[in-house]
């Protein structure tokens, strides 16, 4: 039997696509918060993976291009326990603008019987929604950067 053909219906894997500042952290807290308390709580708590949490030293945002690759890896890392784990709800906050960039996360999701739901925020391509996203994300990320993060998005 194939692995999509094994989904289990309480098993969802969300894999989150957008620009920074495009609001995928804020969608994902209010699906979150939309979910009974404990089911919330779970996700929060074993269910929620951004590499951009890794950033984070006693509180503080504080980038290091040197450890991205690096923080990548430990977030797929972590992600993938939470399905071997059975979480019923695992997310990835990532921008993910090229397949490759989240194929892992999508295969890995399949194999072990979740039904994938990719949420993209916003229109990556489009030039006003990458001027509100260099206006409004919470890391700095200027609007060069952005347009070109943009330049890398593959539509599904």
């Amino acid at each position: 039997m194939l692995a999509s053909q094994n989904v289990q219906a309480d098993k969802l894997a969300i894999i989150m696509r957008g620009l920074p500042g495009s609001g995928k952290s804020y969608w994902v807290e209010q699906f979150i918060a939309a979910q009974p308390p404990a089911v919330a709580q779970q996700i929060r708590q074993r269910g929620y993976f951004s590499t951009d949490n890794l950033f984070y030293q006693q509180g503080q945002y504080q980038f290091n291009a040197s450890r991205l690759s690096e923080y990548h890896q430990r977030n797929l890392t972590l992600f993938i326990q939470a399905l071997a784990r059975s979480e019923p709800i695992v997310i990835c906050d990532n921008t993910n603008m090229a397949y490759w960039e989240y194929m892992a996360y999508d295969a890995a999701a399949k194999a072990l019987g979740y039904r994938v739901r990719i949420v993209l925020i916003g229109k990556p391509l489009n030039d006003a929604h990458q001027q509100m996203c260099a206006e409004r994300n919470q890391h700095g990320v200027g609007l060069k950067q952005i347009c070109a993060m943009a330049k890398q998005f593959e539509d599904f």
